[in-house]
């Protein structure tokens, strides 16, 4: 069932807590002329009836897995654009997607569906061409809506209930890996892109 909805597939969203990391949040002291403040956060395009920290003296930090980072990668080579939609501001969140180069980032929105149509308007896309990640209950108005909906390992049993796939790996342990090497396989280019990937990163030594 899964199979026919990841050949369609054109646009990845993902949740951050939970899906691109563990899910753990951790504050640490910012320091004098540290990252941007929670008020310059809060005028990250999308922002809307999200949440961050309440000190401009403390910044959010999160983990992320290099598996997914390399997902990113493959997937981007695969011909799929990438974006997050998250309920949180982070700066932290800001330079990871920054670093990833990913399409479309959309941090402090309480209802993500608003945010799932105004990318899909951008990008000329229909939801069947659209794959989300969660792993909580407010992922689930997206999740209803996409074409493929998948679901972290370590997700909620309400969201696992209405996935069209589940990870084998758990938010921040690989889950975003799965989700694009699955979808790629679905459309039958991981080889090639496993292939790409792997020859322009390695070094022809003339003997």
């Amino acid at each position: 069932m899964s199979k026919p909805r990841a050949k369609k597939i054109k646009l990845l969203l993902l949740d951050v807590d939970g899906v691109m990391t563990d899910g753990t949040l951790w504050f640490i002291p910012a320091g004098d002329g540290g990252l941007p403040s929670i008020r310059e956060q809060a005028r990250l395009k999308g922002a809307s009836g999200g949440f961050g920290i309440a000190s401009d003296g403390f910044v959010e930090v999160k983990g992320f897995h290099a598996h997914d980072g390399t997902a990113m990668s493959l997937a981007r080579r695969g011909g799929l654009k990438i974006g997050l939609i998250t309920k949180r501001i982070s700066e932290t969140v800001a330079l990871r997607a920054r670093d990833l180069r990913l399409d479309h980032v959309y941090q402090g929105c309480a209802d993500k569906v608003t945010a799932f149509w105004e990318i899909l308007a951008k990008e000329h896309l229909t939801e069947e061409q659209v794959c989300y990640i969660g792993d909580d209950v407010i992922d689930l108005p997206v999740m209803r809506r996409c074409g493929l909906a998948i679901a972290v390992a370590n997700a909620r049993e309400e969201v696992k209930d209405e996935a069209h796939l589940v990870t084998d790996h758990a938010g921040g342990a690989g889950a975003v890996r799965d989700a694009v090497e699955y979808i790629l396989r679905a459309q039958g280019k991981w080889d090639d892109v496993l292939k790409w990937y792997i020859s322009d990163r390695s070094v022809s030594k003339k003997r």
